[in-house]
């Protein structure tokens, strides 16, 4: 089946498929709350943005054993994207190309649907982007994060996609200092025109790509330590533009960001360097390749605080998450831990 089609089928049996319920003796070892925003999890296996983008499924996937799920990316005016074929699947890599170029249904639609997942039974995140023939990017996340802050439990303000033209850009030191303050101040407006007397800001993360050197990591954690001290944490990473030569597919020069299990190591060494230079400042999420509870374990130990997968859906089916959530648990209690938030970082101690 043509990879976009058998997405779209995968939508519809979320909708309908009964739960997948995680069996562990040890199950309970996954629930805690993130120590920066105050997400509570049942686990913390999350949903990555890209599966749902106009969240059409969202209150359903808890039955699945996620712990949270992101939706999106959605941007202020529909938009269709980018050319079919635009998805690629790697098989002998377990990876997937895709140059999709956020298309989307339009924030009108996307609230929409994000109001009737109001009861959902995890947190529901909103990822906001901006429109590709945009004049104004940072406005577009400032219209996203207004429209979507009433009805999402949290924001993610994605600025690492590959795949619109200058998008990356927006990570450069001086624009990532105008995105936050701006964007900052769209949370603060948004916070205000909300009922939510006696509550906090709710929380909001950047996502960043896996394809940065050392001295851009430090320029990310210079501004946010700055401008953008108003978030609660990061979402480490996004898909890659590289190629590592261990590449089989006859797909693997295709044009767009690999994901699945050919980012893994890329994305969690630069995981790695976030939570050395960040220590425990902001959440951070782990992103990339994840396909096995100790995939998820490694990221934790690595510094992240929760973890988020989609990729490996393809390969592996909706039922992986709760094999994830079991053999994560396990593995926690063999170490020792008795919370998950016990592990986080473990490889610097």
């Amino acid at each position: 089946m043509d990879a976009e089609q058998a997405h779209d089928f995968a939508l519809k049996l979320f909708r309908t498929t009964g739960p997948v319920i995680p069996a562990s003796s040890q199950a309970d070892l996954l629930e805690y709350s993130l120590p920066k925003s105050g997400l509570r999890l049942k686990s913390p296996v999350g949903l990555a943005a890209g599966f749902d983008k106009n969240a059409r499924v969202a209150a359903h996937t808890h039955k699945f054993g996620f712990g949270f799920a992101e939706c999106g990316t959605v941007t202020p005016k529909a938009q269709t994207g980018n050319p079919k074929p635009r998805v690629f699947r790697l098989k002998e890599d377990k990876g997937v190309i895709n140059r999709m170029g956020f298309p989307s249904d339009g924030l009108e639609k996307f609230v929409s649907n994000l109001k009737k997942a109001k009861n959902a039974r995890v947190p529901i995140g909103a990822n906001v982007g901006a429109n590709k023939d945009s004049e104004d990017r940072i406005g577009d996340y400032e219209t996203g994060i207004e429209a979507v802050y009433p009805h999402a439990q949290y924001i993610t303000i994605n600025i690492s996609s590959p795949n619109t033209p200058g998008l990356r850009g927006l990570q450069d030191k001086g624009a990532l200092e105008e995105l936050l303050t701006r964007c900052g101040e769209a949370m603060d407006r948004a916070h205000e025109a909300t009922e939510t007397e006696g509550k906090g800001r709710k929380p909001a993360f950047l996502k960043v790509a896996p394809d940065l050197d050392d001295r851009t990591i430090h320029d990310i954690i210079a501004v946010v330590r700055g401008s953008g001290r108003w978030l609660s944490g990061l979402i480490v990473s996004n898909t890659t533009l590289e190629r590592p030569d261990t590449l089989q597919s006859e797909h693997k020069s295709e044009t767009g960001g690999l994901s699945g299990a050919p980012l893994f190591d890329l994305s969690t060494e630069v995981l790695r360097v976030f939570s050395r230079e960040l220590k425990g400042e902001f959440d951070l999420i782990g992103a990339g390749g994840i396909a096995s509870g100790a995939d998820a374990y490694a990221k934790i130990r690595a510094g992240a605080h929760a973890v988020q997968l989609y990729s490996a859906l393809v390969y592996h089916g909706p039922g992986l998450v709760a094999e994830i959530n079991r053999d994560l648990a396990e593995r926690l209690y063999a170490d020792g831990f008795t919370s998950v938030e016990q592990a986080v970082g473990a490889d610097f101690r």
